[in-house]
């Protein structure tokens, strides 16, 4: 399993948190997923066989928000 975490800007709100978290959890691989709000991040632990850090950054913008750096 990898861990990588995604700042993320344009979340605002808790609807925003369950957005995001809810695109990771539905990737393949996707073991575990904790979104914060302040700061923007996501917290993502996943197998790399399955999904990638491109896929997992690529759903949430998807989702309407900003993966940064």
């Amino acid at each position: 399993m990898t861990d990588l975490t995604l700042p993320i800007t344009g979340m605002t709100c808790g609807g925003c948190v369950r957005s995001v978290t809810a695109v990771l959890q539905a990737l393949p691989g996707v073991e575990s997923v904790n979104v914060t709000l302040t700061p923007g991040q996501a917290q993502v632990r996943y197998d790399d066989a399955q999904v990638s850090s491109v896929q997992l950054a690529a759903a949430v913008e998807d989702a309407g928000f900003e993966v940064t750096a």
